[in-house]
């Protein structure tokens, strides 16, 4: 086989991490042409492959030497040029069987090593087939599809990674759109903390979005657990049960167990009820009672009842209009003052929130307020999960930053419970599977337990998707350009890396711990790499590749801006109006303003 065209050396050393390859020197170019293709020899990051009979091994270049690394004080040839490669073994063929990951048989010394073609590439890539998605090309060929399996990117778990202005929006719309066309029953839930992926998917996506008219992002604030909701509301760390804290979640207890029979889902036996359950409750109620309570006085010392009070005024829970009473007499007598004052600490806290404006969303949410509205859980998860357009983008982008985490954490919780409590149904959970994909995660799913406005919450609830949403049908992506910052129990549970250039080292070796041991070659490459080029490693690809990923058109709005282009205009004598912008400052809303 030594005078096949595609012969390249024979092997002089191996061992449980690599074999080292000498390059005979009768090969008479170091660009060969094969079937009329360039190929370039002892190229780093390409393949090789070593016939054992009939079994084909492959490999892959990480290093070029013109000496030998087994041997000490060798004599080699200056002009000859680089002789010796390292080769990583990385699977291998069994006849006309596919290709396999792994290696069950190692190559000897004086076996024959080949160049790979184009031709063996595509045996072990494939053709396109149910249940893989084209993600781009090999990077040595525009004529190489890469398929990615859809399984294993899903449901063993993905990551996009790359520095700022890689590609890597691009490559996250490219995979969410291929996996779109492709399969009809599929559904992808996008976590989009920028507001950068609706123009991607013009007319093809269900976004939802603060303040929207038409489609309103909703996060009930009776989702939350207690320790989330007392969290938010008054601060309470958890783990902490002072007095006042023992009385704000008997409230909500009792408050969830009153509705929890009116539910427009269906009944719940009382006696299931805690004050973790996803029951409405009318939280403006809750701080009226509390704030009565706080300041009654009544006309008798010994008995504090509702008969005793001294009211002037009834108030009105619905417009945060609290009861007002005859004030307390300081001499002791009457009118008394309440001696019900455990609350006091958390009344004005939990006022302050409920009339924050920026957090109308949670507390006013359209149709999902309370017990009474119109809808109910059932059909907020119906529009998330099951509308038609099979991709629904949250955009947060109009969240205050203090409360990504938590509703990052509440939106993944509550989908992940659908799946886990749906598994066996029909049209959810193992019937039909979830992808997440958290754009932007190194924000809210820190490695450290906390940072500034990052508690755990969403890190906790992103988490159990990680490991264990497999195998009730949820799966999920993380997109992030800075891997270094993410949760190392995250990065241990991805399959599959989609990475594009890093450059920072610390990114890059997060990057190479978490990658299989014999990738270190291919991850070396990281910070070389073109834009929207990309090393793909792991279970959802047959064999590692540098990819070329696909363009997509319309691309999300994460572009840099045309510099060149506005600095070019004369803006002199313009009369801006910043009105405008000083307003979407004060209500934290987007203005689009159209061109003239």
């Amino acid at each position: 086989m030594n005078s096949d065209i595609t012969y390249l050396g024979r092997v002089i050393n191996v061992n449980s991490g690599s074999v080292e390859v000498e390059i005979c020197k009768e090969i008479p170019s170091a660009a060969p042409i094969i079937n009329g293709r360039l190929y370039k020899i002892g190229q780093i990051g390409t393949f090789v492959k070593f016939p054992v009979g009939n079994l084909t091994l492959f490999g892959l270049v990480s290093s070029v030497s013109n000496t030998p690394a087994s041997i000490e004080n060798v004599e080699y040839e200056p002009n000859y040029g680089s002789r010796f490669l390292q080769v990583q073994l990385i699977g291998e063929k069994l006849g006309n069987d596919s290709f396999e990951k792994g290696i069950g048989t190692f190559p000897t010394i004086n076996d024959e090593v080949h160049l790979v073609t184009e031709d063996d590439l595509r045996q072990i890539y494939g053709v396109k087939s149910n249940g893989f998605i084209e993600v781009g090309k090999h990077a040595s060929s525009e004529n190489l599809p890469v398929f990615l399996s859809l399984h294993n990117l899903v449901l063993r778990h993905s990551a996009i990674l790359g520095s700022t202005g890689s590609g890597k929006s691009n490559a996250t719309a490219n995979i969410i759109k291929r996996i779109l066309e492709d399969n009809t029953g599929s559904r992808i839930v996008l976590v989009d903390t920028h507001g950068e992926y609706p123009s991607a998917f013009d007319k093809k996506a269900k976004v939802f979005k603060i303040n929207d008219p038409e489609s309103p992002l909703c996060v009930p604030y009776w989702m939350m657990s207690f320790d989330e909701l007392s969290f938010f509301l008054v601060g309470r760390t958890e783990g902490q049960e002072k007095p006042e804290d023992k009385q704000l979640r008997e409230k909500i207890l009792e408050l969830k167990k009153a509705n929890c029979t009116i539910l427009k889902a269906g009944a719940v036996n009382e006696d299931y009820v805690t004050a973790d359950s996803p029951i409405p409750f009318d939280i403006k109620k809750m701080w009226y009672d509390f704030d009565r309570e706080l300041n009654a006085t009544y006309n008798h010392n010994s008995e504090h009842t509702t008969a005793n009070e001294c009211l002037e005024e009834e108030g009105d829970p619905a417009t945060l209009r609290p009861a007002k009473f005859t004030p307390y007499s300081s001499n002791n007598t009457a009118p008394f003052r309440s001696k019900k004052q455990t609350m006091y600490p958390y009344v004005g806290k939990i006022y302050s929130r409920i009339k924050d404006s920026r957090y109308s969303f949670m507390f006013n949410p359209p149709d999902y307020s309370d017990a009474t509205s119109k809808h109910d859980l059932d059909e907020l998860l119906r529009n998330w999960i099951g509308n038609e357009e099979r991709l629904t983008i949250l955009d947060l982008s109009g969240i205050p930053f203090e409360l990504i985490d938590i509703s990052v954490g509440l939106i993944s919780r509550f989908l992940y419970d659908s799946m886990y409590w749906g598994r066996f149904d029909e049209y959810t959970g193992r019937g039909r599977p979830l992808l997440m994909v958290y754009e932007e995660a190194h924000s809210y799913l820190p490695r450290s337990e906390r940072t500034l406005n990052v508690y755990g919450y969403a890190r906790k609830a992103v988490e159990k998707i990680f490991k264990e949403g497999r195998k009730f049908g949820i799966g999920a992506m993380v997109v992030t350009q800075r891997p270094s910052e993410i949760s190392e129990t995250i990065l241990a549970q991805i399959g599959t890396f989609i990475a594009l250039r890093l450059t920072n080292s610390g990114d890059k070796n997060t990057v190479q711990s978490s990658a299989p041991n014999n990738m270190n070659s291919l991850i070396e490459l990281l910070p070389s790499l073109r834009i929207g080029e990309a090393i793909v490693v792991g279970e959802a690809i047959n064999i590692p590749s540098r990819v070329r990923i696909n363009l997509v058109d319309p691309r999300p709005s994460s572009n840099d801006p045309d510099l060149s282009t506005a600095w070019h205009k004369t803006f002199i004598g313009h009369k801006d109006d910043y009105k405008s912008v000083v307003l979407s400052i004060r209500e934290q809303k987007i203005v689009t303003k159209t061109k003239k």
